[in-house]
């Protein structure tokens, strides 16, 4: 197995964050160029000409300070290298960790036309989660600056099956590696991310909740006047009675001592008591 003199040689010898990203995807030919990579075959893609790449290195720093500024929280570890305790063939890079709850941090720059949060905590899954798997932290949080100005912070936790298909797909592609078999793109569909529920949504444009809304306010007292009846009429009913009626509804006890009600007919012919 060739090796080439560039001073990356140590990336070889394990799989980090952006690895994982590949291994997870669907190209094939980015999948076996890695492989290639991994097994010396071939040199490390220059990523020198890619502006956008370029454009998140530059802005790594910015980002970082920005983050601590809005939030209050400070980031340590910055740019240190932590490889997992016991598969050693597994490194994370990190952009750092928040001190206050040891969650990986991850800067990135994106295009604002290109830009959600949904896109962008699937598109970096495999990386954050790797790198949590390796350190052993329970969330991440990937903070995003976009080419529109906009700052967005998105907190992503440890997710255990898209984890175990991780792993299972790294040891995979390692074992690939180290056999000389070229491997093709995982076949087994990952889990989507889970974000925080942390938007503010305007439903002012659907019709459909604008209808929903109008029954809501409109049987909003009906609702509390019927509950309030209801706890009454339980309090009414004698401790002895099994079933009691009266004026069109039935109250049943059951042997759990709950109290239902439903609806019954009364028979207007029926002898007054």
């Amino acid at each position: 197995m060739s090796r080439f003199a560039n001073g990356l040689d140590d990336r070889r010898d394990f799989i980090g964050g952006s690895d994982a990203r590949i291994i997870m995807g669907s190209d094939g030919s980015e999948i076996v160029r890695l492989w290639r990579e991994k097994r010396g075959e071939i040199p490390p893609q220059d990523l020198s000409d890619n502006l956008i790449v370029q454009l998140g290195s530059v802005t790594e720093d910015l980002n970082r300070r920005w983050y601590e500024r809005v939030t209050g929280q400070r980031v340590d570890d910055v740019q240190s290298r932590v490889r997992h305790p016991i598969n050693t063939w597994m490194a994370a890079t990190l952009d750092g960790r928040i001190v206050n709850t040891q969650a990986v941090f991850e800067a990135k720059f994106m295009l604002p036309w290109t830009f959600s949060e949904e896109a962008a905590a699937e598109k970096h899954m495999a990386q954050l989660q790797h790198n949590m798997w390796v350190v052993n932290a329970r969330s991440a949080v990937l903070s995003v600056i976009t080419g529109g100005g906009k700052w967005v912070e998105i907190i992503l936790n440890a997710d255990p099956i898209y984890q175990h298909l991780l792993l299972t797909a790294e040891k995979k592609f390692w074992r690939s590696v180290q056999s000389g078999i070229q491997p093709g793109p995982v076949t087994v569909e990952a889990p989507r991310p889970r974000l925080a529920a942390v938007k503010v949504v305007d439903m002012t444009s659907s019709n459909a909740w604008a209808d929903l809304a109008a029954i809501y306010l409109r049987t909003r007292g009906a609702h509390r006047d019927h509950e309030v009846a209801k706890a009454e009429l339980r309090r009414l009913v004698p401790e002895e009675a099994k079933e009691a009626t009266g004026h069109g509804i039935r109250a049943k006890r059951t042997k759990a001592g709950a109290i239902s009600f439903d609806l019954v007919e009364e028979d207007a012919n029926a002898p007054m008591q």
